[in-house]
């Protein structure tokens, strides 16, 4: 590709009134609408004085913004430009959305938090963000498409079943900051100068598996709690209350019948996190750090229980039927916490993973041979139901726990480049703000998710954003009604109209 003029031949001039540089944003607004997010954010925000006047039009400006790409409060501007005060009303300035944010307390923050739950579980309804619809199909419209019969047949079927656990992550993040204006910045167990999010994260195995192309085997990963902390905090603390607010959100969207399993690494085998979790009713699984209690219940561990698994360099054995393998599962009756009071004390099961010592194999090539084969362990503590999840089974569910760390990734890749405000619970919002933005995003992908782009169902914000939301449009009216000029010959134009047809007002019942 190159130019087909040179500069010189080239002119530019920013005057036309009538082009928006996020089309997108025209239907995923929508969506939100249907959702009620002003409404709710106008419900449960009490933000005091005239900064906190009409909160569901600031908190939708946010959301729209953080939706279209900004990830500071100056990028808010991208809202006022070109034909958007023809398609939307009152979008605030940016130094307004700062005012409003800087108003916030930990109060006011929680209050928020509220908002983001119940968003999250009204937008579910619409969509088949989890695989399946929670709701009536609010958001389709009379020209229901051949796929969105298949998905609702095929949803129907598996909805509501508990084949499988509903998988609820649990890890914290790093957000690097700059100078030493920014409030609760320091430095963590990354070494990093930052805050701290704790985050959790929902993703739903599909219990039949759908036979269109829009579907996978699980859905995409959606947070379901969220929280900013001091950047020199420990990764548990206050933790529990965030398990407890994710089991519960987690349960209203999925409902009783659908098991969760609570997943984390050693940081968060505590008390408070594993109780929260069971109380809620959840089941957890969590790696535990090699202490002697778990070295004593690993040598218990007799060496005929081994189990050969899929890992790095596995070979199946087709004549076998089982996997040639040098990483091996076990696992043992466990209590967690046997040295609490009876009442704290946790039954269930370690598994336990051991894989060759690097470094005796290394021995072991110059010569050096070993006297007897050596092992790393690698443990985690489980009270999943061993007809659900065997031990196998088991240990290739905790090893995905890693999914998170995408979720971390693609957040940082939008909203969360930057926490913007020195005031730390301004930053605090940012992030539910940011939560809110990821969910709706993601549920704008699962709707324009079509034969033609069936990735999009579970494609990261970054790249929802450059295929349905980044599209330039220019205004137009005609006969009192406004209509978006698109680029002609669009790769994606098949997924944003179905989007956008999905998220239109129902077209009126002719008279007979």
């Amino acid at each position: 590709m190159r130019l087909s003029h040179t500069l010189g031949r080239t002119s530019v001039a920013f005057d036309d009134p009538n082009l928006v540089s996020a089309g997108g944003l025209v239907p995923v607004l929508a969506l939100a609408d249907r959702a009620g997010l002003r409404d709710l954010a106008d419900e449960h925000l009490s933000v005091p004085s005239d900064k906190g006047a009409n909160a569901g039009l600031k908190v939708a400006s946010l959301v729209a913004g953080m939706v279209a790409g900004a990830d500071s409060i100056d990028d808010m501007a991208l809202l006022r430009h070109g034909g958007m005060s023809r398609v939307f009303a009152r979008a605030y300035a940016p130094s307004t959305l700062g005012s409003f944010l800087r108003a916030f307390t930990f109060g006011h923050v929680r209050q928020l938090d509220a908002v983001a739950s119940r968003f999250l579980i009204a937008v579910a309804g619409l969509t088949p963000l989890l695989g399946t619809r929670s709701g009536a199909d609010a958001v389709d419209t009379a020209v229901d498409t051949a796929v969105d019969t298949a998905v609702d047949t095929a949803v129907d079927t598996a909805g509501g079943t508990a084949g499988g656990y509903a998988l609820l992550d649990v890890d914290d993040t790093v957000i690097e900051v700059h100078g030493y204006a920014k409030q609760g910045a320091g430095f963590g167990y990354s070494g990093v100068r930052g805050l701290n999010a704790l985050l959790a994260t929902l993703t739903v195995p599909l219990t039949v598996p759908l036979t269109v192309p829009l579907a996978t085997d699980t859905s995409a990963p959606v947070i379901v709690a969220q929280r900013l902390r001091k950047g020199s905090t420990g990764s548990s603390r206050g933790a529990a209350r965030l398990v407890a607010d994710a089991v519960r959100t987690t349960q209203r969207l999925l409902g009783t019948t659908r098991p969760v399993l609570v997943r984390a690494d050693s940081a968060f085998y505590g008390r408070g996190p594993l109780h929260a979790a069971l109380k809620g009713g959840a089941r957890v699984s969590v790696t535990v750090p090699m202490n002697p209690a778990v070295k004593q219940a690993i040598a218990t561990i007799a060496e005929d229980a081994w189990t050969p698994i899929e890992y790095t360099d596995a070979v199946f054995d087709q004549a076998a039927g089982s996997w040639i393998s040098r990483a091996e599962v076990a696992e043992v009756a466990f209590t967690a916490f046997k040295a609490k009071t009876k009442a704290e004390q946790v039954p269930g099961r370690l598994i336990v993973r051991r894989i060759p010592d690097l470094n005796a194999e290394a021995h072991r090539a110059t010569g050096q041979d070993t006297l007897f084969d050596t092992w790393r362990f690698h443990a985690f503590f489980t009270t999943a139901d061993p007809a659900i999840l065997d031990t196998v089974a088991a240990d290739k569910t905790h090893r995905h726990h890693a999914v998170i760390e995408q979720v971390h990734a693609d957040l940082k890749n939008s909203a969360l480049a930057h926490l913007p405000s020195g005031v730390f619970s301004a930053n605090a919002a940012w992030l539910v703000l940011a939560v809110i933005a990821f969910n709706l995003t993601r549920a704008a992908g699962t709707l324009a998710a079509t034969l033609a782009a069936p990735d999009l169902a579970r494609a990261t914000t970054a790249t929802i954003r450059r295929k349905l939301i980044a599209v330039p449009a220019r205004v137009a009216s005609s006969a009192r009604r406004v209509t978006l000029h698109l680029p002609r010959a669009w790769p994606w134009e098949t997924a944003w109209t179905t989007l956008f047809d999905r998220v239109s007002d129902p077209p009126p019942v002719l008279a007979a």
